[in-house]
Formats: structure tokens, C-alpha cells, sequence
């Protein structure tokens, strides 16, 4: 491990919790626009992103979501979800609107 890794990882205790999901999301930036906690699979989901451990696709809570579905209902429908899950979800969708907006269309279709 580089001396910079050790000096980062000596500095995480004493980050807050919004701190660190800053740093996250930099770091997922910097590595090419990865999204943490959502994945791609070939073959599973038909490739779609989807939200790890799980077989849901990012769009379906979008897509709940824009019919009214509460971020409550979500986690009330879905028990594997926990709310970080959605954070993560709502991230990616924001970053990648055009292949959400597709993936509805093509569910749709």
C-alpha cells in the first residue's frame, strides 16, 4: 500500500458520513463515471443496470418513482432495498438519463 493510502485511510475515521459519500462519489468519477452500488452484468437484466445483490433494474424504482411511488413505497415493496440502495439508484439515473429514459421506452414497448 503507497504511503498516500495510508495517509487516506488514517483520515477516514474522522470524516463524517456525507464526507465520505463525497469522496465516494469522486473516486467513482475519477474511475471513469462507475456508479457505486449499481452494476452491469452481461446476461443478467438483459445488461441493464441494476442495483447490487439484487436483480432490479435501476429503471423500475425510476420509473415507480415518477408514477408517485414514495421512496417508503419502495422500500415497502422491494425488502431487499435499503435506502442507500435508492441513493445510489437516484445518482446513477441523474448521471445517465438518456439510457434510463431508454430502458423505460424499451420495457414500454
Amino acid at each position: 500500500m503507497s504511503s498516500e493510502l495510508r495517509r487516506i485511510e488514517a483520515m477516514l475515521p474522522g470524516l463524517s458520513p456525507g464526507d465520505k459519500a463525497q469522496l465516494l462519489e469522486w473516486l467513482a468519477q475519477d474511475l471513469g463515471g462507475a456508479t457505486p452500488g449499481i452494476e452491469k452484468t452481461a446476461g443478467v437484466c438483459g445488461g441493464a443496470a441494476r442495483i447490487v445483490r439484487t436483480r432490479i433494474p435501476v429503471w423500475v424504482p425510476e420509473q415507480a418513482r415518477r408514477l408517485g411511488a414514495s421512496e417508503a413505497d419502495l422500500l415497502r415493496c422491494y425488502p431487499t432495498l435499503r435506502a442507500e440502495d435508492l441513493a445510489n439508484a437516484w445518482s446513477y439515473v441523474r448521471r445517465r438519463r438518456t439510457e434510463i429514459e431508454r430502458d423505460i421506452a424499451d420495457n414500454e414497448a
